[in-house]
């Protein structure tokens, strides 16, 4: 039951709504980034001040968190590698392609969404 009486069709569009507006907001994000910004000394400030720290460990927890479900997800474990180490390098740029991966895969099935494509028996 949903707390919103929202329909599932439009639900599937607002989650990709959201998903392209973050990957959208992650890539301008990164390139001001990568063309302004100088990641050893941006970065060494950053760890310098102790909210920075706590900024990043929240950030590699989440990281790790949505790993897991991205490994939980995968059916092939060179995949599931391949996911988590774009998303430890590239944050949530990555995570915002593999939700809507994720998302377009399932044709609006949200169990598909959550728990990825059912294996294909070979034998059966």
């Amino acid at each position: 039951m949903a707390i919103f009486d929202i329909k599932e069709d439009d639900m599937m569009r607002l989650a990709k709504g959201i998903g392209w507006i973050g990957l959208i907001a992650m890539t301008f994000g990164l390139a001001n980034a990568f063309l302004n910004g100088d990641f050893l000394i941006d970065g060494g400030a950053l760890m310098e001040n102790p909210w920075g720290v706590m900024s990043m460990i929240d950030l590699y927890v989440g990281f790790a968190l949505f790993s897991m479900w991205i490994v939980y997800r995968e059916k092939k474990i060179w995949k599931a590698i391949i996911w988590v180490v774009l998303m430890m390098v590239l944050g949530f740029f990555t995570g915002c392609i593999y939700v809507l991966k994720a998302l377009y895969e399932s044709k609006g099935d949200w169990s598909v969404v959550f728990q990825g494509l059912p294996e294909i028996k070979e034998n059966e």
